[in-house]
């Protein structure tokens, strides 16, 4: 008995294992497509007839941001959605472009863990750990040529503190990694959460949650 509930657990632990992530490709490639006559659905996207794809469907040309905004960032991302080639593969990338003293605000991604590159400039970089283990920050200077990694749905943040502009390049460990901005969605959202709900968790009065949601909630990505 002992044997089989070893089996049993061994079981689950390898699939909790083989979908934690998106899921690994059975063939070189499946290009998504919005012409569905005669194509499989893989991974939440129709796959392109093989012997139709071309070289267009894995290339696009990234330019700079425009930080011309409340933020002073903007996050151009590169995921299936801008290249149809990347279905399946399990990876995407984000260009971040910082105005001096842009900032991407605290944010999530709750389908991938992201490793972040900075190109130019020196950015304030750190996420903040879960309740077990006592929402600790890490935090850490970033100068050119320097990498830090943010591990999966943790929120994370990153502000330009050097002089200049700076550029940044994200890899993200999913195709469709999803971001989560924490300011737009407690006092962004569609109908707006309960005035209730906001005062007692943030444990201020009616008026601050009032002025919070009248705000303009910029979306740089």
């Amino acid at each position: 008995m002992k044997v089989v509930y070893f089996f049993v657990a061994f079981l689950a632990l390898v699939s909790s294992i083989a979908f934690a992530y998106d899921p690994s490709p059975l063939q070189d490639f499946c290009v998504a497509t919005n012409e569905i006559n005669g194509a499989v659905f893989v991974n939440g996207k129709f796959c392109k007839n093989p012997k139709l794809v071309k070289a267009e469907d894995f290339f696009k040309h990234v330019d700079p941001g425009n930080t011309s905004n409340k933020l002073g960032s903007k996050v151009t991302p590169v995921a299936v959605t801008e290249i149809p080639g990347l279905n399946t593969l399990g990876i995407s990338l984000a260009r971040i472009d910082f105005a001096p003293k842009g900032l991407n605000p605290p944010h999530t991604h709750p389908r991938g863990s992201e490793i972040l590159i900075v190109l130019e400039g020196t950015l304030y970089v750190g996420f903040v750990a879960s309740n077990q283990n006592n929402n600790t920050l890490f935090t850490k200077v970033l100068n050119k040529g320097d990498v830090f990694v943010f591990p999966v749905g943790l929120i994370h943040f990153q502000l330009n503190v050097g002089t200049g502009n700076a550029i940044a390049i994200a890899g993200l460990s999913s195709q469709n990694p999803g971001v989560i901005t924490i300011a737009n969605a407690l006092f962004g959202s569609t109908p707006f959460i309960s005035s209730e709900v906001l005062t007692k968790a943030f444990q201020v009065d009616n008026s601050v949650i009032d002025y919070l949601e009248k705000q303009f909630w910029y979306d740089n990505n």
